[in-house]
Parts: C-alpha cells; structure tokens; sequence
C-alpha cells in the first residue's frame, strides 16, 4: 500500500480540529511485523532492514510481549536522532548507503537509528484506515508507551498549541511541522485534505554564476574570504516573468561553454532552503531576485548567520568585533556557536540561577562577573527575585542569544533548581596543576568511574574547559541533603587521595599540592556553581566545557581538542553523550550511594 503523504504549505491550519507533530528528516516507512517476519519498508516499498538492523534486533527482543498485537503496522519517520526535535539527515544519508554487513553493524553502534512512529495502521490483523487519527494515536501511545523498545521504537507525540510546538521546532532548529485532522482516516497519497507539512525554512541571499541550459537550473554563489564559492543550484519559485528575464540576461550577456553560461557576480536573490549538505543548498527555491543588492555583501558569514535563525526579537550588535585575537574569532563565531549549541545546552540552564562571566571587549579585555538581571534587560526575560534581587535565567533561545550578545562568554550553575533546596546532582571537579598534567584527570577520572560503578550510579564525564575534568552523578530532587552529598564527595575523595598520594590531594593550597591533582570535593555545596555543559570559557584557545562519552576518557584526549568552532559539529556527528541525563536523575538507584555515608 502507499503511505498517505502530508501536502506542502506555507500556513499553519488553526482550530479545535487539528493536532501538530514534529516533522522529521529521515526516510518514510512502514514497520510490517508479522509473527515470524519483521520488515522495514520505504515509502517506494523498498526493503530497509538490512541497513537498519538495529529496528529488526529490537522488535524480536520484545516480540513474547508484542505478541498478542501482531500482526502489526506502524508509519513513522526512521531517522537518527540529534535531539527531540531535529534528526540527521547527513547520517542517515550514509546509513542508506551502506551495503557491507561489517559496516551497518559498527554503524548502527556508533549512531543508532530510531522508528519515529507516528501512525498505526494495523493491530491485531485488523486494518485501522477507517479508524480516527485521534483514536489511532491513542492505540499507538498505549502500545509504545512501556518504553519496551528503548530508543528504537518511540512514539511522536502530537500537540493542540501549534505556536508552541514551532518555537520549539525554531529553537531546535528542526525541520518542521505536520498539521492533521483529529478525525482524518488515513487516505494513500496525496488524495486528501487532512494532513500538511510546513517546513522551518531558512532564508539566504546569494549571487547567480551560471546558467545550464540543459535543465534550467542556475548556480548559486557567496563570497567566502574573497573567493567565489558554490552553495548549490536552484531552479524553481520564480514567476516567469522573473525566470525569462534572467534567463535572457544570461544566454545574452553570459559566456557559454557547455551549453552553461556564466556571468561575473552581479545577479542577486534570497532563497530559501533546509540547510546546506556538503555545502549545497537542501530543496532550495527562489524568494525574489534582488535587484539593487550588491554582490559584495553576499558572503558565507551572513549565510551562517541565516543558516542559523537567530531570534529575531534580538538586535545582534558588534557581530564583527574581535574576541579571541589569537584566532582571529569575532562575536560572531561565538555567537553562531551558542545558537547552534543551544538545544544542547539550554536543558542543563533552565530553571537555575545563573552566574556569567562577561567580556563585551572580548577574552583579552576587562571581564566581570554578574548574577542579577540588569536594569536594561528585555521584557521577555523572566523577573526571578532571590533576597530582593532579580536574579539571571535563562529559559529560553532568546534570553540565550541577548545574554550572549550582550558579552556573556561563561555561563555557571548551581547544583539545584530554582525551585529545590537539596542538590539535584553530585559534581567533583578534578583540577591538574596544569594542562600539561591532563592525564592526571585521565587517571582520576577512570578510577572515580570504577567506584561508582560499583555503587550502581550512573555518572556523567566532560572536560571543565580549562584544564581538568567534572563528573557529574545527577540525583532525584529531594532525594538528598548538602550535608549527605559533602560526606559522599568528601569520602570519594579522600579514598583517591589515600590510593594514590603521590598522584592526587585535597589540599585546597596551591603552594602545597606539590605538582599533584586536586580533586575539589569542597567546590560541590550550596550557593556554589560550576561551569553549565556546552559554554565556552574565557580561554586563549575558545574551548569550551564539552560533554563525553566515558569511552572518549583516554589518554589521547586533549583539553583543547573542543572549542567553540567544532563543537556542534561533533555533536551531530557522535550524538549527546548526556542525552539521557534527565531520565537517569530521575530513576538513579541511591541504595548504594545512602549505604556507603551511612545513617
């Protein structure tokens, strides 16, 4: 059967009959599972199994507890995750390519793919077409709802506030938005008038090269260190009076060779598009040409900052100012790192009460410390008051992107929500005298992991962005006093200290920890802070302070290797290794942990 396909707008459908979906990039499919077959199936019904097997191996682990649905069919997106509201595509894309067994198999551990199962189409062996959306969504919730099929199977929840789903979509930088009718029965095709897509285009400006008369499309061209790049072609959205027009300019004024005619940068337009892939504009198409643009101002720098969509609420001011001198890094690129990062890094700031570090005049310049909210901050900026003050937080994309464009380079954490008043993660920070001495925080950082291995805690690893590393072992709110988590800290500390003296102290002195690691148990307390996940830190070298797989903690890694320009990059290359740090808060075992400081 054909999947039924979602109808490209530009408008959102409002009212009490629609609900909303994130829209993922991935590859449409069905899951057809039968009692003794399991099959991925493409929208053009090709056989996906083979390149996901990780989807099949996770359907027969449950499949005595799925039985009694069988035979079963959902629809969804398969996709690999970077986060809740935007998959990657470009993984995806190589995924599907694969054809060597050996290669799926490291592939599917390195990066798994997901089902993003939004429909279900038959339960039971009984068809459920003519069934309401609304009543199929609630078959497929119970259904997915026992967390059976971990991260491989997981249900798309809808939403009634189409508003609030695309602030989120815009914060996450996703690629859109489904609208369905609540009582729409599920038609094949396009034959219908019950589901839409809208997608979270980007808009950028670019100049014309060349024309190829062969297909029609044009080459699309920015200025990057005054060298003329490509950003893809593009063909359709103009009117055809537009189209003509600088069709004729081409095939008059143009140098031909090919059947293409070229022309020097003069032509310029906005497009809209995805995002780029390898460089190359995703489903691009003309806004409007730009008849009184100049070439000159077509440059990769505006497309990174349209790629990115920042808010527009925020007026970015000073973007080309020098912040990091050494590298030649300006506002800008600290910038395009913190919009890019947000999604990433916004969970591990909201709801706390926040100390920055700002340094308008960039990381060489007079910086200063702040913890209240200024006189002068914007009216979308939550008034938190704490001992008559406001305080700063940070909730949302748009207080992130103004603190940042207001100079914040260092963002810091308490250990509690605004809301709690006992820690809700246990946090050791491992400080070698000096970057040189980095693999004596290797060395700490593995032996800690051990102990609490042994205690049944699940802990979380990432570099300080100076020159040490922080564990963090997230807590349940309530679940433990300061005075429990300084005797733990305290304990852990001192055992280290008692195993390797030579090697680790906790000498808060300096002048007397003689070369040693000081493992800073006394830094983890009320009213103290420590450096949130993600942010940059005042540094020569613009690192930042960036989460790890404990995998990655080996004695080839480097404090430097993460700065503000390869961050994103490399967490949408290897995934969040802290994706799961809210859920293990949540459900992480103290029986151990209570055991070990005693009553």
């Amino acid at each position: 059967m054909k999947v039924m396909k979602p109808i490209p707008t530009r408008d959102i459908p409002r009212g009490n009959a629609w609900l909303y979906e994130v829209k993922y990039d991935g590859y449409r499919c069905t899951l057809q599972w039968r009692k003794d077959s399991i099959q991925l199936r493409s929208k053009n019904h090709n056989d996906l199994s083979k390149q996901f097997p990780e989807i099949i191996t996770a359907c027969l682990q449950v499949q005595g507890q799925v039985e009694s649905h069988l035979p079963l069919m959902l629809d969804g997106e398969l996709v690999i995750i970077n986060q809740p509201y935007q998959a990657n595509f470009d993984w995806m894309q190589k995924r599907a390519r694969m054809q060597a067994e050996a290669s799926i198999q490291s592939a599917s551990k390195e990066r798994s793919a997901c089902l993003m199962a939004f429909d279900i189409l038959q339960e039971q062996g009984n068809a459920l077409l003519s069934t309401p959306l609304e009543e199929r969504k609630n078959i497929l919730k119970t259904l997915l709802s026992h967390q059976l099929f971990k991260d491989k199977i997981m249900y798309v929840p809808s939403y009634s506030d189409p508003d609030q789903l695309w602030e989120k979509i815009f914060t996450h930088l996703g690629e859109g938005m489904i609208a369905k009718r609540k009582h729409s029965t599920y038609k094949q095709g396009k034959q219908h008038q019950d589901w839409y897509k809208i997608k979270n285009w980007r808009s950028i400006s670019g100049f014309l090269t060349a024309y190829d008369g062969d297909n029609d499309y044009f080459q699309v061209g920015v200025y990057k260190n005054n060298h003329i790049i490509s950003i893809g072609k593009c063909k359709h959205g103009l009117s055809q009076k537009d189209f003509s027009i600088v069709k004729q300019l081409f095939q008059t004024k143009g140098k031909l060779e090919n059947k293409t005619y070229t022309l020097p940068p003069a032509i310029c337009a906005t497009i809209h598009s995805l995002d780029l892939y390898k460089q190359e504009l995703r489903e691009p198409a003309f806004q409007k040409i730009l008849a009184h643009a100049r070439p000159e101002e077509m440059t990769w720098k505006k497309l990174e900052f349209a790629q990115a969509m920042f808010p527009k609420e925020i007026d970015i001011t000073n973007a080309d100012k020098l912040f990091w001198e050494g590298l030649n890094y300006t506002k800008a690129d600290l910038l395009l790192h913190i919009r890019q990062i947000a999604p990433y890094m916004l969970p591990f700031l909201q709801q706390r009460a926040l100390t920055i570090i700002r340094a308008p005049d960039g990381v060489e310049g007079e910086h200063f410390f702040q913890k209240h909210l200024p006189s002068y901050a914007p009216p979308f900026m939550a008034r938190q008051t704490h001992q008559g003050k406001e305080i700063i937080t940070c909730e949302t994309l748009k207080d992130l992107i103004w603190l940042t464009n207001h100079g914040t380079i260092e963002f810091h954490t308490p250990f509690q929500s605004l809301t709690a008043r006992t820690p809700e993660e246990i946090v050791f920070d491992l400080d070698p005298p000096n970057r040189d001495r980095f693999d004596l925080a290797i060395h700490a950082a593995l032996n800690m992991k051990h102990v609490f291995d042994e205690l049944q805690l699940t802990s979380f690893v990432k570099t300080s962005g100076n020159k040490g590393l922080q564990i963090y072992i997230p807590i349940p709110s309530g679940s433990m006093t300061y005075k429990q988590t300084a005797l733990f800290t305290e304990a852990i500390a001192r055992t280290l200290e008692n195993a390797f003296p030579a090697l680790f102290t906790t000498e808060r002195l300096k002048e007397k920890r003689k070369g040693r690691l000081y493992i800073d148990y006394v830094q983890h307390g009320k009213g103290k802070t420590i450096i949130a996940p993600y942010s940059p830190r005042k540094t020569a070298e613009a690192t930042i302070a960036m989460p790890l797989y404990w995998e990655e903690i080996t004695n080839d890694l480097s404090p430097k290797s993460f700065t503000i320009k390869n961050a994103v990059e490399l967490v949408k290359q290897r995934g969040c290794p802290w994706r799961a740090y809210e859920a293990v808060k949540k459900s992480q075992n103290l029986t151990e942990i209570l055991t070990f400081i005693g009553p």
